[in-house]
């Protein structure tokens, strides 16, 4: 590790030391280090056309979902559950500030549920979670065992309706609910870390608007947007880069 991102590192941990109110905001990069692809880097899901004739982007749309189910599903039990995956130490840190009271709130785009499971309490999920589903008729909830385990489409055991992840698909709105609670935790914080995010993908991009404090982090692989309005920025993994810090 060179010296540079050593000092930023350093930084980083004295920003924490002295902010009592952090908000974490985290995309699909926070999800890597646990073998879990993320969607607009190189390696990406939508870099790489996993089905040739059509792209990621309408395979995981609302319209395309109800057109064409089993296809949607057939790509979504490959490629967007990992029941496997275990949290990284960008988890695990998020989770040992949040025990430390300097951590109020993790604000995700992903929808792996790993936060939870390296023990965050309190998490927004922009995007839902693969680990809630329901019958699109009668709204009996479901477990995700139901949807990986089904032969083709998901289907209800009470009323045979189609089964569908609570999760936000191209062409849906985000839960407003979750939304404007992840406004006001960031509207609140003295500090902002916003990490594996590209920081395209709007609304959700747009919470940094929320923030006008003077400690904006950003912890992100390569480049983004708001690289110039950010108080550090640090070019490396991001569980790397927590794992130093707490």
């Amino acid at each position: 590790m060179d010296e540079a991102l050593l000092n930023k590192i350093e930084t980083l941990k004295n920003f924490i030391q002295s902010s009592d109110n952090i908000v974490f905001f985290g995309g699909a990069g926070v999800s890597t280090e646990s073998g879990i692809p993320d969607f607009r880097s190189a390696t990406g899901l939508f870099q790489n056309r996993l089905n040739q004739s059509i792209p990621t982007e309408k395979l995981v749309s609302h319209s395309f979902f109800s057109a064409y189910p089993d296809i949607f599903y057939d790509f979504y039990k490959k490629h967007l559950v990992y029941p496997e995956a275990k949290p990284n130490a960008a988890h695990l840190a998020l989770a040992k500030l949040e025990k430390m009271g300097k951590l109020k709130a993790v604000i995700t785009q992903n929808i792996d549920g790993l936060h939870q499971l390296a023990g965050s309490l309190v998490v927004y999920e922009l995007h839902g979670s693969v680990w809630r589903n329901y019958c699109t008729k009668c709204g009996k909830p479901a477990t995700l065992d139901e949807i990986i385990h089904s032969k083709s489409i998901p289907l209800c055991t009470s009323c045979e309706g189609m089964l569908r992840p609570d999760v936000v698909l191209y062409e849906e709105g985000l839960d407003m609910a979750v939304y404007d609670a992840a406004v006001k935790a960031i509207e609140s914080c003295d500090m902002l870390i916003v990490g594996g995010s590209s920081l395209v993908v709007y609304p959700a991009a747009g919470l940094l608007h929320y923030y006008k404090g003077k400690k904006l982090v950003l912890i992100n692989k390569g480049t983004t947007g708001y690289d110039s309005r950010a108080t550090l920025h640090i070019d490396a993994p991001i569980g790397e880069v927590l794992n130093q810090c707490v």
